[in-house]
């Protein structure tokens, strides 16, 4: 199989599809792999590292799509992209489709077989490759929060961790699982007092088991989040719907419970935002103020630190790239559920009950 590797282009996006290391395993194994020149500089791999592997590079992305059977990136294909995409192709990435009609209707409209990265789901219910961008997205959180809860950036003025004699500051997450889990972390080892929310009582004792004793637990409802708010100085948005939209947990009419620089980080805005007045921001301009609040909801989070974030996501997506490659996607899909799970759209269907849900028009 000939798989291509081309640049990102989604603005503000330095991570590429797979490391040398990752193309070696397949060259190895007889596979073609062809990388667009280049594709790797932002996360610190140069074209010669990609030649030495036994890699092609090609100059142009239309070259790679033009080519490949398989395209192997991280971010969902943009405008630019999508009459690259040709039918059957097989198109691995993180999609998040619930949260974009164009991308459905392009990737329909293309043919093309679209495996989700973000709904590869095992049998325990564990999504083994959107675990560790959540996991940096989450440990992430806390550093931009805490850079933008200082007062030059607009923020209430606060430090995390406090000092002797004043108080540390305070950090609510919404969501208790692999983002909400590290974003927790982070906070906690700053100093702060840190409350997490989750609707599931078994993460919350699994939470209360593992964490300091400045990292509570309650139970997430619309009052306790309303009570939360008003005392927070800093709140993270955690909350993840497998394959469908976040739901507002976070209504516009909250931001004025809030205190002036409170910093809301959304990481859930990949799937359209937690928070009502959520928007997707870049890196370039990661955040905007509504009602005196701070809110930071830059959409590939992880594309921040491109060399950490290549190397984590290829440790995971190899083994499944390997099986496409040399199974062919029908019968490594039969032959694996949690892969066959990630499954969105093929021949122009949509296969995936909660894209279906989300777009019962597409």
């Amino acid at each position: 199989m000939t798989i291509g590797i081309p640049t990102e282009i989604k603005p503000s996006e330095s991570r590429v599809g797979m490391t040398p290391a990752g193309v070696f395993e397949l060259t190895r194994r007889q596979h073609a792999v062809i990388v667009q020149s280049g594709a790797g500089l932002g996360s610190g791999f140069s074209n010669e590292d990609y030649l030495e592997v036994g890699a092609e590079i090609r100059p142009t992305i239309e070259a790679v799509y033009a080519e490949a059977d398989m395209i192997v990136k991280v971010k969902e294909p943009i405008a630019a992209e999508y009459p690259l995409i040709r039918k059957d192709q097989v198109v691995f990435t993180y999609f998040h489709f619930a949260s974009s009609e164009p991308l459905t209707h392009a990737m329909v409209e293309s043919g093309a077989v679209c495996i989700a990265y973000e709904t590869v789901e095992a049998e325990d219910g564990s999504l083994p490759l959107l675990t560790p961008m959540s996991e940096v997205a989450g440990r992430m959180a806390i550093q931009q929060g805490a850079k933008y809860l200082e007062k030059p950036r607009k923020g209430r003025g606060v430090l995390l961790g406090g000092v002797p004699g004043v108080p540390p500051g305070r950090v609510l997450v919404l969501g208790g699982g692999v983002s909400g889990t590290q974003a927790a972390k982070m906070a906690a080892g700053l100093g702060a007092h840190v409350t997490i929310m989750d609707i599931n009582m078994d993460r919350l004792r699994r939470v209360n088991d593992i964490m300091p004793h400045h990292v509570v637990t309650e139970y997430s409802n619309a009052y306790n989040i309303r009570k939360a708010i008003a005392t927070h100085d800093l709140i993270v948005g955690a909350v993840l719907v497998k394959g469908g939209k976040a739901p507002h947990l976070i209504t516009r009419d909250m931001l004025s419970l809030m205190r002036p620089g409170t910093v809301i980080v959304d990481i859930a805005v990949d799937q359209g935002g937690c928070v009502e007045t959520t928007r997707p921001t870049t890196h370039d301009d990661p955040v905007y103020i509504v009602d005196d609040v701070v809110h930071y909801s830059v959409a590939n989070m992880p594309g921040a630190v491109p060399y950490t974030s290549t190397l984590a996501l290829t440790n995971v997506t190899l083994p499944y790239v390997i099986a496409l490659a040399e199974k062919g996607w029908q019968t490594a899909c039969q032959d694996d559920p949690a892969l066959a799970n990630g499954l969105n759209i093929c021949g122009g269907d949509i296969v995936y009950a909660a894209v279906e849900l989300a777009f019962a028009a597409v």
